[in-house]
């Protein structure tokens, strides 16, 4: 398996709000990828996640973290 960019570009920094919310999502995403690199074994499990309330409240929490990460990184909140 070759290695996977946790952090694309090696960088937090982004310029607007919105490309921070699409970046913590595609860090959300590579959590998901680097935990299970078997993409067939990923594709069999997204039904049941998908039809889980809880594992989906699971995943919004997860991106909120990337993105309050990302929106420290760059310096949002003053």
């Amino acid at each position: 398996m070759a290695d996977i960019e946790l952090v694309p570009n090696n960088t937090l920094m982004v310029s607007t709000p919105e490309e921070g919310r699409a970046l913590a999502l595609k860090m959300a995403r590579l959590i998901v990828k680097s935990s299970q690199p078997d993409a067939d074994a990923r594709a069999r499990q997204r039904d049941v996640y998908a039809n889980d309330p809880a594992m989906l409240i699971a995943l919004t929490q997860t991106v909120a973290i990337e993105f309050s990460t990302i929106a420290a990184a760059n310096n949002y909140w003053r």
